[in-house]
């Protein structure tokens, strides 16, 4: 299964975090520096960890320069699953 998210990254945050905004907006917060892929790699590291993934199943579709980016999961978990496993609790920023 293939499932993708739209997230909004903050670089050298100094802490990892996810969450949702007000507005809905799944964010991320990163302690490395948008440099040299430093922070796509640690976003990939961060979301693998939380859904126990390994680090190949999860990969920057679209983004990778930009602070928003699109996530691609590739597991067996449902779309439900993953938002659980990630702390979010609804499906508006999943995309099919």
């Amino acid at each position: 299964m293939n499932t993708t998210i739209i997230i909004k990254v903050v670089p050298q945050a100094g802490k990892q975090k996810l969450w949702r905004d007000k507005g809905g907006i799944i964010k991320c917060a990163l302690k490395s520096a948008p440099e040299k892929g430093k922070a796509n790699n640690e976003l990939i590291g961060y979301l693998s960890s939380l859904l126990g993934v390994p680090k190949k199943a999860v990969a920057i579709v679209r983004g990778e320069t930009d602070r928003t980016k699109t996530i691609a999961f590739e597991t067996k978990l449902s779309a439900p699953q993953i938002l659980e496993k990630l702390g979010l609790e609804t499906q508006t920023a999943f995309t099919q």
